[in-house]
């Protein structure tokens, strides 16, 4: 299974955030949230967990898992 991101921008998006922005209120780098929305870099339980709650969603609006093919 591998984890699907691309929801993360369009929530992002919507709740009127940048992406500096939404990674200061998670404590890591622009760099990682850019990497977390293309689905480059798979974020710690924690990690996802302190995004969910700087967007006021849940974890698996954000994130859910695929299945490979």
């Amino acid at each position: 299974m591998e984890v699907q991101t691309s929801s993360l921008k369009q929530v992002r998006k919507s709740a009127g955030l940048t992406q500096a922005q939404l990674a200061q209120l998670t404590g890591v780098s622009r760099q990682t949230i850019i990497a977390t929305e293309r689905g480059d870099y798979a974020p710690s339980v924690f990690l996802a967990l302190r995004i969910a709650h700087a967007l006021e969603t849940t974890v698996e609006e954000i994130f859910s898992l695929q299945e490979e093919s």
